[in-house]
């Protein structure tokens, strides 16, 4: 029989997987000595902050909830271990017992950040969405980042590109495809990329333009060459790629390959083997 706390944290799961909503699930897996709560409990909790269930409460679960929504922001599941019985850490001192609880986020999808409406990028956030990522659409003309231009985004964000990252939270699992109209939108835009975590940031684009881009950002921004290591330009992998969607395609292809630490090369495999 599934008890009453954990049955509320089940029905919260199976919300969050059908409306898409990231949370981070608590569950206690091993403890020892006097605890309030035993292996096996659950704790759900939101981006906001929100929980459902409990692992124990008081300072513990404050930790707990701080894991909780740190696992969300790097995606990465996780182990921790609590102590009750440090009163300078917090703890009510009275329990005296040791928990070990394991993270997990749940339904954190990574967002694809595509930025620039057009052809290839209208084509790249919907191969995006197809793939699994929370694709939010930038675009400093209205026209080229709405339901109507483009349904089924999860966000559409209509503002300079320079100024994207004043309303968009970056974080380690935002992935940056710039496919702006040229050298003066980028002059602008890539310093304020280079300034957040995002394990992605790519520029669309020929060798020559990314030559005079590199060249206009240590000259007017001072900006380092190690930290333009950072900017995958040109964009994407080498695929001879000419229509939008082929684009897209190279794209998502280099997205994958560095999510998935992959090398790109062929899979094709030879043996001498006959048999």
């Amino acid at each position: 029989m599934i008890a009453d706390d954990h049955l509320e944290v089940y029905e919260a799961l199976l919300q969050i997987q059908q409306k898409g909503i990231p949370a981070a699930l608590a569950t206690v897996i091993e403890t020892a000595g006097s605890m309030p709560r035993h292996a096996g409990s659950k704790m759900l909790v939101y981006a906001d902050g929100r929980s459902v269930g409990t692992v124990g409460g008081g300072a513990m679960e404050a930790l707990v909830i701080k894991a909780a929504l740190a696992s969300l922001t790097d995606g990465q599941t996780r182990i921790e271990t609590y102590t009750l019985n440090n009163l300078e850490d917090g703890d009510p001192g009275i329990c005296g017992g040791t928990a070990r609880i394991f993270i997990e986020p749940i339904g954190a999808a990574p967002v694809l950040l595509v930025i620039g409406g057009g052809h290839v990028g209208k084509a790249l956030a919907e191969l995006g969405k197809w793939m699994g990522y929370r694709v939010i659409l930038n675009d400093d003309r209205p026209e080229f980042a709405n339901e109507s231009y483009l349904s089924g985004m999860d966000e559409y964000v209509v503002c300079k590109p320079a100024e994207v990252i004043n309303t968009i939270n970056i974080t380690s699992q935002t992935y940056i495809a710039a496919v702006t109209r040229g050298l003066p939108v980028d002059v602008h835009l890539l310093p304020a990329l280079l300034a957040t975590n995002a394990p992605y940031i790519g520029l669309i684009g020929s060798r020559r333009r990314w030559a005079l881009t590199m060249k206009a950002l240590q000259e007017q921004h001072g900006i380092a060459k190690e930290q333009l290591a950072r900017i995958h330009a040109p964009i994407g992998l080498e695929l001879e790629a000419e229509t939008p969607k082929e684009i897209a395609l190279s794209i998502l292809a280099e997205m994958t390959m560095l999510r998935r630490g992959g090398t790109g090369k062929p899979m094709q495999w030879h043996t001498d083997d006959d048999s």
